[in-house]
């Protein structure tokens, strides 16, 4: 295989896993995030545990996806490639301080024993935290780094092809835009509103890690027209 394609199945494969990992976790914290007397319950702790470890796996698969794709995207815009790792670390910082504040509220269920009513509302408060980093992080940082820039250079390197591109740096800004209307109040997080904006993102940051995964990255234009001269050439022998 050659090298470039290397790199874009590994980006593929790490933005696939991105999904599966964030998808899992958010499935494994419903009990502790949907119950505000989690802390006094029979609780799920280990089901928390393990949501911990998928959002982990998140981190490293969100910041593998920066790390491989630099050195091919600094190429095309050295500006915009630090822009996108900075935004990957940015986000995984924010998704650490979700994973800090889950984790806690799981300690505070295991060590209060019959006090554990006195701190149902410090326990809703790490929720709370919880919550507002997942706004900023997947919900706001998201959309200017895996969205916006990593849509810009996809376009301007045309190692996609430009339709698919085009989700990026349309999705991500309403995404952006959309964690802004949901700080302010406009509408929750799980609405449709929120649910509508969010969309182009997804189908964006989905498609991408299919197309790198099973196509590749697209040739250069030059490159193209040598291999269709060459295929020409070979025809006509």
């Amino acid at each position: 295989m050659h090298a470039s394609n290397r790199t874009a199945g590994i980006a593929g494969i790490l933005f696939l896993l991105t999904f599966a990992s964030a998808i899992a976790g958010a499935a494994l914290y419903a009990p502790l995030l949907t119950d505000p007397d989690y802390l006094a319950g029979s609780g799920a702790d280990t089901r928390i545990l393990l949501g911990a470890v998928c959002e982990l796996v998140l981190i490293v698969a969100n910041i593998g996806t920066a790390v491989v794709l630099f050195p091919v995207l600094r190429r095309h815009s050295e500006t915009a490639a630090i822009g996108y790792v900075a935004a990957r670390i940015m986000e995984c910082a924010l998704i650490a301080v979700g994973i800090l504040s889950v984790l806690t509220v799981v300690t505070l269920r295991q060590t209060a024993g019959a006090d554990a009513g006195e701190y149902l509302p410090v326990a809703r408060a790490l929720v709370a935290v919880h919550g507002w980093t997942f706004l900023l992080g997947p919900g706001f940082v998201v959309g200017i780094g895996n969205g916006l820039l990593l849509g810009f250079l996809m376009y301007r390197s045309h190692l996609v092809p430009r339709p698919l591109a085009l989700f990026g740096l349309i999705g991500g800004p309403l995404m952006s835009l959309s964690g802004i209307a949901v700080l302010f109040g406009a509408y929750g997080q799980s609405s449709v509103p929120s649910a509508l904006a969010t969309l182009p993102e997804i189908i964006w940051e989905a498609s991408l890690g299919i197309y790198l995964t099973v196509v590749g990255f697209r040739l250069p234009r030059k490159a193209r027209a040598g291999e269709f001269l060459r295929s020409r050439g070979s025809s006509l022998l």
